[in-house]
């Protein structure tokens, strides 16, 4: 059994068609937030994972949208916020509010909690490979999944903490550490749990174009191609 995990789609819809045609008999996706802000196609993303029965959680810019309260983000996060909640579908927002917090199931006999930040602030809290084990500790100490799958930094991490498998699939729409192709990872429930962080190259020009000719901030196109 296969099943593939993603985060931060940030409304990149060409990014996600791309990672989703790579996928090879996947049995279910998990998504760890941030399906929407900076992008230009909130709408067709959802689509998307609709279609798809992704499992998804609320990360820090769905929330934002929800709410309508974007003060938590940078200004140029913020100004693609306001402009996702102007124009986002009534269906898409529906879709956003039903998503929960945390997803906590067993999959293959391994107990799995999702959140898009970390365990101990499940929207803006960051776990890194370079974190201190003291700080470590406090994030999982009262952790009891044997799989926990994170999201919200763009960069992908794959990190025995404590005993628990703590996976970052990386970035679907926005990647930030320098590799601008789209980032997902696949776990394959075989003699043992194997993981593997994959990258995708999708079309980046046609993704900038859709997000100038929106009038989202330029920096948003920029960044896509040096992955940052």
């Amino acid at each position: 059994m296969k099943i593939a995990l993603i985060s931060d789609v940030h409304s990149n819809r060409q990014a996600l068609k791309a990672v989703i045609d790579d996928m090879l008999e996947v049995e279910r996706i998990l998504c760890a937030g941030d399906i929407v802000g900076y992008g230009a196609e909130p709408d067709e993303v959802i689509e998307i994972l609709k279609k798809k029965r992704v499992q998804a959680v609320i990360g820090d810019h769905d929330k934002a949208v929800i709410s309508k309260d974007t003060s938590k983000l940078n200004n140029v996060a913020s100004a693609a916020a306001e402009w996702t909640i102007k124009n986002i579908s009534g269906g898409s927002l529906r879709y956003l509010k039903e998503m929960p917090e945390k997803l906590e199931m067993s999959i293959e006999g391994q107990s799995f909690l999702v959140v898009h930040g970390s365990p101990t602030d499940f929207f803006m809290g960051k776990v890194l490979k370079e974190d201190p084990v003291p700080e470590l500790a406090k994030t999982f100490r009262n952790v009891a999944a044997d799989v926990v799958v994170l999201g919200h930094t763009h960069v992908p991490m794959n990190r025995m903490i404590f005993g628990k498998l703590v996976i970052n699939p990386g970035s679907v729409g926005q990647p930030r550490d320098r590799d601008p192709k789209a980032s997902y990872a696949i776990l394959d429930f075989g003699k043992k749990l194997e993981i593997e962080l994959k990258r995708v190259e999708y079309d980046v020009e046609r993704t900038a174009k859709a997000i100038k000719g929106k009038g989202l901030p330029d920096e948003l196109a920029a960044r896509l191609s040096f992955g940052w």
